[in-house]
Parts: C-alpha cells; structure tokens; sequence
C-alpha cells in the first residue's frame, strides 16, 4: 500500500490515546504513515488539515475519530475537489460510530486497521445540499435534532447513552413543526405538523438507534422517514419504536425513497453528521452516487423487501 495521511485527535484521554496508539502501530506496520492531529471537536485544528493534504497530494486518508470526524475529512476532500482521488479509511473511535455500523466496521482499533491495510475500495454515496453542505450518515429534522442539542452536555460523562436521554428530553415538549416534504418531486408531507423527518445515507444514528433501516450507502439513493406523531401518547410510543426499528409500521410513520429531498416550513433544526445548524425553512438535499471510496469489506447483497413490508415504499402525501 502507498502512503497514509492518518487523522487524529491525542487530547482525548488515556483510554482514546491507546486505540490511537494501537490502530497507529497496525498502520505503521503495513505503510508509510504521515501524522496530523486535530482539534477534540473534530475540526481541522485551524487549517491543519488543509496543510496535510498539501504537504501529502494523492496519500489516502485515514481517519481515527467518530462520524463528525469522518464529516470533516470528507467535506474537505468534496471542497478541494479531491474526493475522488483520495480513498478513505475509518477507524472507529467516535461515541456512535453509526457510519462504520452501517459499513460493518470493526470497533476494535486493529481490526479496522487492517481493513484498512487490506485495500478494498467500496465506492460510497454523498449528499450535498443547496447551502454547500454534504450529508455522509444522516440527517434528520425536528425533535431529532432537538435531542442531539439536548444530549451534548451529558455525551462526555455517559457516552452514547447521552442520546436516549436527550431524546426524553426534547420529545416530552416537542409540538412538531409544519413541514412539507417531497421526495423526487412526489409530496411524502404537506405542510402538516412533523415531530421528525429524516434523510438517512446510513441506517442508524445516536449510536445505534436504526433511523433508516433499510438505507444503504452505496444504492444511489437515501431514505426518507417523515414521522407525524405529535400526540403525547404518540410522541413516546414512537420513540420507543424507533429504538427497536419498528417505527415504520405505526400509522404516523411514511417512507420513501429517492434522488432529491426539499423540506421546506418551519423555522426547523437540523442535525446532519451530528452537526447541528439552522432552523432552516427550506432545504434541498441531492444523492451523488458513488461520490467517494472507503477501505471496507465487500457489500452483501441488499436483502429483498416482501410486498407489503415496514420498508416498502408507502401512498404519499397524506395528510
């Protein structure tokens, strides 16, 4: 293998300091390894990065973090218009870690350096959006979003666990927003009160929580979840679904999915990557398949949806 530009982050803590060490001495072992250290939030550490990829042209980057790392590297490669030259690997030592779930990524440090040693190339999709962003996992609108605000207080003491309680936190006052949704043209909403829409690339967020469980990365398409449980009673039975995935069978969930997504009302939050931005009152989000590369075993062929399945697409619209 050539040469790896690896990106981390050594102000973490002993405990991530020594996955760093071990995924670092695994790479070393089969490469060449250029170094560059960022920020604890996953930044660049001031324009660091954009330095490395300069002082590297043409190294694939590795990149030892969570999803908002993997965001970051990928966003910079998209803007530089190297994305296509580049393959990028992940060694997953986030909080969620949801993108390397939905690859089938080892957790273990040295495990997923060796994936990366291996060279398998998968080509992935990406969304990028009308306001110059780009979506690598998810993005979701509404009382997800509110969680993900609410639960980074609690992330530093109780991990991914942060997630469920913020998500307690944000749907007990959540009302909903008036959204309407289209996808590929087709309205899934109109302009009725949302308590969560979503764009999943990935299948889960949070950790583990199965948003989108049929997506995958690299079909050329997303899916689209618009949940319309506003109610009290509603708003805890779907929460409690969606931790098991079986949100999309309640009457208040529809899905799709397509090419081109526009939610447009609000003012809404958003929450892409697990980034938060907004509110927007209006967001386009267009798939660009097989956009990037990643090092990650072969893909299985996608299961086949029964008629009639929670995953099968649903009449649109309704109201």
């Amino acid at each position: 293998m050539a040469g790896l530009l690896v990106i981390c982050n050594r102000g973490a803590g002993s405990a991530r300091e020594a996955a760093v060490e071990a995924a670092l001495g695994t790479l070393c072992a089969g490469a060449e390894v250029a170094e560059v250290s960022t920020g604890g939030d996953g930044g660049d550490g001031g324009g660091g990065l954009d330095r490395a990829l300069d002082a590297c042209p043409g190294r694939d980057v590795v990149v030892l973090g969570g999803d908002g790392s993997l965001h970051v590297a990928v966003a910079a490669l998209h803007r530089r218009g190297e994305l296509g030259e580049r393959t990028l690997g992940l060694v997953p030592l986030g909080t969620g870690n949801d993108f390397a779930r939905a690859l089938g990524l080892p957790l273990d440090p040295e495990r997923a350096a060796r994936v990366v040693l291996a060279g398998h190339r998968r080509p992935m999709d990406l969304l990028v959006d009308d306001d110059g962003g780009i979506v690598v996992n998810a993005v979701h609108l509404g009382a997800g979003a509110e969680a993900s605000e609410r639960a980074a207080p609690f992330k530093p003491v109780l991990g991914k666990l942060a997630y469920p309680l913020g998500g307690l936190l944000a749907g007990v006052r959540s009302r909903g927003w008036r959204l309407r949704v289209t996808v590929d043209g087709r309205p899934l909403a109109r302009r009725r009160r949302v308590l969560m829409a979503a764009v999943g690339n990935g299948v889960t967020i949070g950790g583990g929580t199965p948003l989108t469980p049929r997506a995958r990365p690299d079909d050329g398409m997303v899916d689209v979840v618009v949940a319309t449980a506003t109610g009290p009673l509603a708003r805890l039975v779907y929460a409690l679904r969606l931790r098991r995935g079986t949100h999309l069978d309640l009457r208040e969930v529809v899905a799709d999915r397509g090419r081109e997504v526009v939610v447009s009302g609000g003012p809404v939050p958003v929450n892409a990557d697990g980034e938060l931005t907004g509110p927007v009152i209006r967001r386009r989000w267009t798939v660009l398949p097989a956009a990037w590369h990643v090092f990650a075993e072969p893909a299985g062929p996608r299961p086949a949806e029964p008629a009639g399945s929670a995953g099968a697409t649903r009449p649109h619209g309704r109201d």
